[in-house]
């Protein structure tokens, strides 16, 4: 005896979510159907909202439900500055800080080539259009702060971003090493991540 085919398909949405596997799948859909019908319902239509209602930012690419963002669209955010992150996630945590007041941009990724995410994934080129922009406009970006991850893949991506961001007339930091090396900023404490932010460094120009 099998499942009805509702379920079986439900198993394999779920099964699709990172870090489900068959035996979480069959427990969350037993949980589901034990559940209040308003409890389940809900969950359906906030799911529906999710796809439907949250958007990229068309210039920072975090996630939103008005276009441009909260933090873009705030006139007492300091334009001068844009800290790079991977993840909307990471955007969230540097927030969470209180210290940060400039702008932000997110990459949507990282270059970590045997995970399949290369360059083209990621949002550089918005990134240089957006600076290239802001030199022609009253409020130009004089410094690019590089806010990815402490890892191998963070520190690549870094590099690249430097290498890409040379043309410009701007100053190119790094966080400084206050988050462990090898550790996602997402979970990072706050006063980590503000001492990180604040003893950024300069990267070196060949």
């Amino acid at each position: 005896m099998s499942y009805p085919p509702i379920i079986r398909n439900l198993l394999k949405d779920l099964q699709k979510l990172p870090g489900v596997g068959a035996k979480t799948a069959e427990r969350l859909v037993f949980h589901l159907l034990k559940a209040p019908v308003e409890d389940v319902l809900s969950l359906a239509n906030n799911l529906r909202q999710l796809k439907e209602a949250v958007k990229k930012c068309r210039y920072c690419f975090s996630i939103t439900e008005d276009d441009p963002c909260q933090i873009c669209s705030d006139p007492k955010r300091d334009a001068s500055v844009i800290c790079v992150v991977e993840q909307p996630k990471d955007l969230l945590a540097i927030e969470k800080t209180g210290y940060y007041q400039g702008l932000y941009h997110v990459l949507l990724g990282r270059l970590a080539p045997l995970d399949n995410e290369h360059a083209e994934n990621l949002t550089s080129d918005a990134l240089k259009e957006r600076i290239r922009n802001s030199l022609a406009s009253p409020r130009p970006v004089k410094e690019i702060i590089l806010a990815t991850n402490p890892n191998l893949e963070g520190d690549t991506t870094a590099l690249y971003l430097f290498n890409i961001l040379k043309e410009f007339p701007l100053t190119v930091s790094r966080i400084a090493r206050g988050i462990p090396s090898g550790s996602n900023i997402e979970f990072a404490n706050q006063a980590i991540l503000t001492d990180a932010l604040v003893e950024r460094k300069n990267f070196l120009r060949a």
